[in-house]
């Protein structure tokens, strides 16, 4: 019989959502759709706070940075590619890729029909790229001046 009033006591209460499924007091009562929903939505909220604030550094910094020089400009750009990360698509068909994506050396991430540099069109210099590398393996090799060696 003590088993029959714990049952009781524990029944499935509604999400607090509405939403029409069971939710859980360690979850808050949500459902687990609306508990994640929510944690996303906090973690929106906290990354948006934060770009805020370094938002305001930026400004303020740039402004006295400003008369300086031309490094602002190239602080946003670095900022542009750090919030970009990974996609998970083929940047060519837009088929997701998953953990399976392809980095080129253009910096897209393709998928297995697109990865190599003639499937996606890559504007990417490999010519230029060996040439510098074999330089740089081969430094140029000049002889002495000995004018009055005989």
């Amino acid at each position: 019989m003590e088993q029959q009033g714990s049952q009781n006591a524990q029944e499935p209460l509604p999400c607090a959502n509405n939403c029409g499924f069971f939710g859980s007091p360690a979850t808050r009562n949500l459902c687990s759709k609306c508990f994640r929903d929510s944690l996303r939505r906090a973690e929106a909220q906290a990354a948006s706070v934060a770009a805020t604030a370094t938002d305001a550094l930026t400004t303020s910094s740039s402004s006295a940075a400003a008369s300086a020089g031309p490094e602002p400009a190239t602080a946003a750009a670095t900022d542009q590619e750090v919030g970009k990360g990974k996609s998970g698509r083929c940047a060519a068909c837009g088929r997701k890729v998953g953990l399976m994506g392809f980095e080129c050396r253009c910096g897209g991430v393709f998928c297995g029909a697109h990865r190599y540099s003639d499937r996606h069109g890559c504007g990417y210099d490999y010519r230029g790229a060996g040439r510098d590398a074999i330089a740089r393996a081969n430094p140029v090799v000049r002889a002495d001046k000995q004018v009055d060696k005989l």
